[in-house]
């Protein structure tokens, strides 16, 4: 199949034969400041008027040094160039949408008026990419040094990789040898781009353009470079309706083409596509074009065309993955690589590096489903914790519709060797009755019974008590035990119970004009604020959840530093809240690249529950315990609810911390000085019935 007309992935058409397929990844890179005031030194010869909108060779942007083009498409140009400071050649990329601007004297100007919203939205997305995909760290994701804003548009600079792209790539395959690649060259391609997808989908991030145009293979390793996201393209298509340009053929799946109810898009969506590219490969031609498919399914199985050449299991597997509607297709990129029979990474999070830190405004998440809070039967033999300090209720807090709950049942204090464990949705309250309420626990804990929040509709509850909460209780054999191996604790002393220091008093509420509070922006300020290298990983098994099939909430995460684990859940239904600590888990700590597995042997989990929708998690892992107290706090045992609305807003506008409110303060257990460190990561789920 042949490139979309004004494709801007960075798979570019090269000058010459010996020059790589044009792409390069964004990845990691360290931002600097935006360099606005950066001005365009061109050569000599620089035209008065430019014919083009291409910068001519030796032109200057900062301190790099344009020697070649690489490539051009409809939204941008990327030039061969010379980083005069560390003395290396980059790849640079620059934001240039030929259909609605054009390049002047001073800079980058749009056409008309009317494509300025247009404009500004896709460098926003150019920006925005860039600064997420800086957060990631993959051999098979492109690395981005560095971005920045000037000359009335933007830059991204990357290492220059040489290679071919895989369409090339296996058209030349053919041609010498007349057969498509073996099953063993495909998985070796394979493997290592499942473990990419895997990286960003961990942060709801998804590519949405895979395809063998996307994917390089780069000159000597042929090791598979997973191309940039073109978000900018994507915006840009958006506002236009200019689907033709954002989409591949083939390789798109339904929901791309339109927000359809039921039909949501996520790592799915990736899936498809990745799949569609080996159909590709063994096949020579694309899968037919899915909206198509929609009306006359003409696909052909692999199962069938293939048989034969290609193991049974991987073959059907391709196809599991390439079913048309997304509710019936492989749901995330590690269910097809387990169905391929792909070996796992040899990290604790099944093959996710790193993982993204700050909003991705224009990179595709998963919406979550809605979670219900349940209470499993022990697994073994309860336990009375100690005793805990519960924050006060307030009784200016608005409690959201259908908030699930029962009587509490007894904690059962967390043993050693067990990983922690996040909930996604309501945790209980970290202030008071978190860290400082006993010994921390490092891993799975033998419950006092399986407790879990259901958000959902109060009329879908089988005991309704008190205002919009319930609690569902389930036999000992339902109980669902982890498989994640038991993580060797840390040694953590007890706190002594009674008032502890603080770096920063809470400060005084006073009435003020808020703003409105947003709980999904919240958590993305404090996604961007975290400590530089303080990496945290999750990843979900599964995150379309289905209300019919009794779906629970599941991760795993870890961390590169050891840490106090907190959060936050934000609910379908709009119930906000603090789920981990809680009453049943006590203080959960995290160890060093120890995984770290939701739900846990506590007593706590959340299964998937009316209505339907989105559930959101942030989870902070903190080198220091944290308090959450100035937020006034509402307990719904076994957890503690979060304000909304106009409270929240109030509170929110009154904080002076140097960190994001929804960050929490950190609490000292001496007088030494606090690290106010602290890594955080993201999860969405989605809900069907």
């Amino acid at each position: 199949m042949t490139p979309a007309a004004d494709d801007d992935k960075t798979a570019f058409t090269p000058r010459d034969a010996g020059r790589a397929g044009g792409g390069f990844e964004p990845t990691n890179f360290a931002p600097t400041a935006p360099v606005e005031r950066t001005e365009i030194t061109a050569p000599p010869s620089t035209r008065s008027v430019q014919m083009d909108n291409v910068l001519p060779v030796g032109t200057q942007l900062g301190e790099f040094e344009i020697t070649s083009l690489i490539g051009e498409g409809g939204f941008g140009i990327v030039y061969l160039a010379n980083d005069t400071s560390l003395g290396r050649r980059v790849a640079l990329k620059e934001y240039m949408p030929t259909s609605l601007a054009a390049r002047t004297e001073g800079g980058v100007q749009v056409k008309s008026e009317r494509h300025r919203e247009t404009f500004e939205a896709g460098r926003k997305s150019f920006v925005n990419e860039a600064r997420l995909l800086a957060q990631f760290d993959h051999p098979s994701l492109v690395k981005v040094y560095r971005f920045w804003e000037a000359n009335g548009t933007a830059y991204m600079a990357m290492p220059f990789y040489e290679g071919k792209n895989l369409r090339d790539t296996l058209r030349e395959m053919m041609a010498a040898h007349g057969a498509p690649p073996d099953e063993a060259w495909l998985r070796t391609l394979l493997s290592p781009l499942c473990e990419a997808l895997r990286v960003i989908h961990a942060e709801q991030c998804y590519h949405r353009d895979i395809a063998p145009d996307n994917v390089m293979m780069l000159a000597g390793t042929q090791r598979p470079l997973l191309l940039d996201f073109g978000a900018a393209r994507r915006v840009i298509g958006d506002m236009t309706q200019a689907l033709t340009v954002i989409l591949k053929p083939g390789y798109a799946p339904i929901e791309q083409y339109a927000e359809i109810p039921g039909m949501r898009q996520g790592p799915w969506t990736d899936v498809y596509a990745l799949a569609a590219v080996v159909y590709f490969a063994i096949t020579g031609k694309t899968p037919p074009v899915s909206v198509g498919r929609m009306l006359s399914d003409s696909y052909q199985p692999l199962a069938q065309v293939a048989a034969g050449r290609y193991s049974p299991q991987f073959l059907e597997a391709v196809d599991r993955a390439l079913v048309v509607r997304p509710e019936q297709r492989t749901p995330n990129i590690e269910a097809f690589r387990d169905d391929l029979g792909l070996s796992h990474p040899h990290t604790g999070m099944g093959g996710a590096t790193t993982m993204m830190r700050g909003p991705a405004d224009d990179v595709t998440r998963i919406a979550p489903p809605t979670l219900a809070r349940q209470t499993r039967a022990p697994d073994t033999q309860m336990r009375t914790p100690a005793p805990q300090t519960l924050m006060p209720q307030q009784p200016t807090y608005q409690a959201p519709a259908a908030m699930p709950m029962q009587t509490r049942m007894p904690a059962a204090p967390a043993q050693d060797g067990e990983p922690t464990r996040m909930a996604p949705r309501r945790a209980p309250p970290p202030g008071e009755g978190h860290a400082e309420q006993r010994g921390a626990r490092t891993g799975e804990g033998e419950g006092s019974g399986r407790r879990g929040l259901v958000l959902g509709a109060a009329g879908a509850a089988v005991v309704a008590l008190g205002i919009g909460g319930y609690l569902l209780t389930r036999p000992k054999n339902d109980v669902t035990v982890s498989t994640l191996p038991p993580a060797t604790p840390a040694p953590t002393p007890v706190p002594t119970p009674g008032p502890i220091p603080t770096p920063t008093p809470a400060p005084t509420l006073a009435p003020v004009a808020a703003a409105a509070f947003e709980p999904a922006a919240e958590f993305d300020r404090v996604a961007q604020a975290q400590t530089p290298g303080f990496t945290v990983r999750a990843e979900a098994p599964k995150v379309q959840l289905s209300v019919a099939r009794k779906d629970e909430i599941k991760f795993r995460l870890t961390s590169e530093r050891d840490g106090y684990l907190y959060v936050l859940g934000v609910g379908s239904d709009g119930t906000f809240a603090i789920l981990l600590p809680n009453k049943l888990s006590g203080p959960v700590r995290v160890q060093k690249g120890r995984p770290f597995a939701f739900p846990g042997k506590d007593g706590f989990y959340l299964p998937a529950a009316e209505p339907i929708g989105s559930t959101r998690l942030l989870a902070i892992v903190s080198s220091e315990p944290r308090d959450y107290a100035a937020l006034r706090l509402r307990e719904q045992d076994p957890i503690a609810l979060l304000p909304t609305g106009a409270e929240a807003a109030a509170l929110a506008a009154q904080h002076r911390g140097a960190q994001p409110v929804l960050a929490g303060q950190v609490r000292c257990s001496s007088a030494a000085p606090c690290s106010t460190e602290y890594g955080a990561v993201q999860l969405r789920y989605e809900t069907v019935r």
